[in-house]
């Protein structure tokens, strides 16, 4: 008998998500990724909830309509997490037109249901205080409701709620192999200590790295409908005061938007480039960076330059292949295919996706497999995850009661904690009655305490998993900071148990 009966490749959004949805149904799942959780795709995203206004464009109305949906689905399971967030979206000369922009948003605030979010409305830009960063030759525009979302956190929470359902998550662990015979034998390579593992079903959630699985794990022949895009975010000194986002139509036909992050920052993004090199070497081109900065400057009355970035990133989107010239033009959809021989265990092999929809392709691919075991119904969309169980606008309570409980604390560092943490912050905190309690602060509120419970529960290891999949603090610490950090880490993972 297998010793799993599902084992998942890939420890990004949709990988984590397969795995808490099957958990809770009572499989026995194993998931393993070769680096640490959302090392890649997953954590390089807009940090976007929404429902893809553009998409309707492309008269991808499904995909809307369920991204719109789960919109308020991952608001109520995530309350700390995801944030309601507010789109300025100002008319361009020669861009789209607003009668279609108004029917556009018209369809946005139908499509999904909307029961929590404000629903869109036009703007006279004259003396509007969204107006004051735009060039004056803005006098109108619209304002509509998404999310926004720690993306890398995400990841971190549906595995650890996988984790607590009996799941075994297995990080800087690569399959070096599949063998196909009555079960599936995985060969696994945890930084040279070699096993082997049996599963029942396999699961290739690999993101970019699908066709790798495919051809050097798998061994499989034929070719992956697998077509990859690079999209590029830069970072910079904040260009506005309010907590609202802009949207940007390019002269291309893309958009771009400029978001809050962290306070004191402005996100920009994303490009849309085909990709074919390195998926080890991810990095922003010149001309991307360039792009990004002429779209803000077409808007913005502050000019942003190259130079002005303080941080820059990408990442590779899967998507499935349907033979779009254009890599903007590309489905957003998922595609799930079953591969089941007769005689020979089943491989699932998932291609595409957004992070909105993670939690529904999760239920699509165990809906391909119930058949093959005996498990429990779809559950997810009322469950909240880790830290999530308070209502949806409760934010600001959770905050009030965690400076009671700890008064020690700054309000922008209860913020922070109840923003990672939820109800869950007592875990990390404990009994401390003081800031000393929680032994050496590294910068912006991290603390020793804090990188014990990320070491402990989380599959911290090193000082990027927490500076930039367990947070974003990243941008806030120095390098000395930095430096500090990974020594304590270094040193406490050398430390003897208890």
């Amino acid at each position: 008998m297998a010793e799993f009966d599902l084992a998942i490749i890939g420890g990004g959004v949709n990988g984590a998500g397969i795995a808490r949805d099957a958990a809770g149904r009572g499989l026995k799942v194993l998931l393993v990724e070769q680096r640490d959780l959302a090392s890649g795709t997953s954590s390089a995203s807009t940090k976007l909830i929404h429902g893809g206004l553009r998409y309707l464009e492309h008269g991808a109305l499904r995909l809307v309509r369920e991204a719109l949906i789960e919109r308020e689905v991952l608001l109520r399971m995530a309350p700390h997490l995801v944030r309601p967030l507010r789109f300025i979206l100002p008319v361009e000369e020669g861009g789209r037109a607003a009668w279609m922009l108004r029917l556009g948003l018209f369809i946005y605030d139908h499509l999904g249901g909307r029961k929590i979010l404000p629903p869109s409305r036009a703007l006279d830009l004259a003396g509007h205080p969204f107006a004051h960063p735009l060039r004056r030759r803005y006098v109108s525009g619209f304002e509509y409701s998404d999310c926004a979302v720690d993306d890398a956190r995400l990841v971190v929470l549906n595995a650890l709620d996988a984790a607590e359902r009996g799941a075994v998550i297995r990080t800087r662990t690569r399959c070096v192999r599949a063998e196909r015979a009555r079960d599936w034998t995985l060969v696994l390579n945890a930084r040279g200590r070699r096993e082997e593992v049996t599963a029942r079903v396999l699961v290739n959630a690999a993101g970019p790295w699908v066709a790798q699985v495919h051809e050097n794990v798998l061994r499989l022949g034929g070719r992956c409908p697998l077509r990859l895009a690079k999209g590029s975010h830069i970072v910079v000194r904040r260009l506005f005061d309010h907590a609202a986002a802009y949207l940007f139509q390019g002269p291309d036909r893309r958009v771009v938007f400029a978001l809050p992050f962290l306070d004191d920052f402005t996100l920009i993004g994303t490009t849309d480039v085909d990709f074919d090199a390195d998926l080890d070497m991810v990095a922003p081109s010149a001309e991307e960076i360039e792009y990004l900065c002429r779209m803000v400057n077409t808007y913005l009355r502050e000019t942003v330059m190259p130079a002005d970035v303080v941080w820059a990133y990408s990442g590779v989107r899967a998507l499935y292949d349907d033979g779009n010239k254009r890599a903007d033009d590309v489905t957003r959809d998922y595609m799930i295919t079953l591969d089941r021989p007769f005689g020979a265990p089943p491989l699932v092999t998932v291609y595409g996706g957004k992070i909105t929809t993670y939690r529904r392709l999760a239920e699509s691919v165990m809906a391909r497999i119930a058949d093959f075991f005996v498990c429990g119904p779809a559950w997810t969309s009322g469950t909240p995850l880790p830290g999530g169980d308070f209502p949806h606008n409760g934010v600001e309570r959770e905050c009030a009661r965690a400076c009671e409980r700890w008064p020690f604390l700054a309000p922008a560092q209860a913020r922070r904690l109840v923003a990672s943490y939820g109800t869950r912050i007592a875990r990390v905190l404990g009994d401390a009655a003081c800031a000393a309690d929680l032994g050496q602060d590294f910068g912006a509120g991290l603390t020793a305490a804090e990188i014990g419970y990320l070491m402990r529960c989380e599959w911290a290891q090193t000082a990027d998993d927490v500076l930039w999949r367990r947070g974003k603090l990243g941008l806030l610490l120095s390098a000395g900071e930095r430096a500090a950090l990974d020594r304590h880490m270094t040193d406490a993972a050398r430390a003897p148990a208890g």
